[in-house]
């Protein structure tokens, strides 16, 4: 059975309405794209807990939204993300976006590089969006 846990790094319990279904939708997510999930951590964190990573693992200095480590082996995918609570609520406020949707778009996106989606080149970004507004127009929809 396909775990997806929520967990606190160094910020208090998110406020998020319908974590149970938001959770239930990352494997739907893999289910509709194929790939098999075994267990999805995330990991909510400030924007210094998140640059602190971003520095000591991937050589960055610079804040980011989310972190994805796929530690899968095999064929079933085992994965950490790790997102600044810090950094979506920025972002949601300059994209003038509700807190609640860009921080479920910003779950999605981690699935969706654990994955295989890359969001390195223009048309890779183009791709990652389009599958990030579809999965929430499903999501929303339920």
């Amino acid at each position: 059975m396909p775990l997806v846990s929520f967990n606190y790094a160094d910020v208090s319990q998110l406020s998020l309405k319908g974590r149970k279904e938001i959770k239930q939708f990352v494997v739907e997510i893999f289910r509709l794209e194929g790939k098999a999930l075994e267990h999805v951590n995330y990991v909510f964190c400030s924007d210094e807990y998140l640059l602190d990573i971003n520095r000591s693992f991937l050589n960055h200095d610079y804040y980011t939204d989310i972190i994805t480590f796929d530690l899968s082996e095999g064929h079933k995918t085992i994965g950490e993300i790790y997102i600044s609570v810090d950094r979506v609520k920025e972002n949601a406020a300059s994209n003038l976006e509700v807190y609640s949707r860009e921080m479920v778009r910003v779950i999605f996106h981690g699935a969706l590089h654990l994955i295989g989606y890359k969001d390195k080149r223009k048309s890779e970004i183009t791709i990652m969006r389009e599958k990030e507004d579809y999965y929430l127009r499903l999501f929303e929809e339920k």
